[in-house]
């Protein structure tokens, strides 16, 4: 027999409860405390769980780095149409705007950053 477990993506951050305040805002979701005063978790409307841990000696994360790929980032997925607000909302939050290039044409994807620095991409459905 298996034992039961689960598994949630977790960020490293300076301070949990903040940056699941963010995460909670952006994405209409709910925070929840655990019995771990480190351990802050978000759960979506789909019952999605990302968590917030505090890391006593964190390093922000720097990104892009030139010397090493990309290793994680959030994807947060939107219906077709509503990128640009989606945007504004995330920026109005606390995010910021990592590929602001104009390239003349619409851009399908949005990349920023979160209050910490962690990066994430807002995209619509396909």
């Amino acid at each position: 027999m298996a034992v039961p477990k689960t598994a949630m993506l977790a960020l490293d951050c300076a301070e949990p409860e903040a940056l699941a305040e963010f995460y909670a805002a952006l994405l209409g979701a709910e925070v929840r405390r655990t019995s771990d005063p480190d351990l802050i978790e978000v759960v979506g409307q789909d019952g999605s769980v990302l968590g917030f841990q505090r890391d006593h000696g964190l390093a922000p994360p720097s990104w892009p780095r030139p010397e090493d790929a990309q290793q994680a980032h959030l994807l947060i997925l939107l219906p077709p149409g509503d990128l640009d607000e989606a945007e504004r909302e995330a920026v109005s939050l606390g995010a910021t705007p990592m590929d602001v290039t104009d390239r003349g044409t619409p851009r399908e994807a949005r990349l920023l950053s979160d209050p910490a620095g962690h990066s994430f991409l807002l995209r619509a459905r396909k």
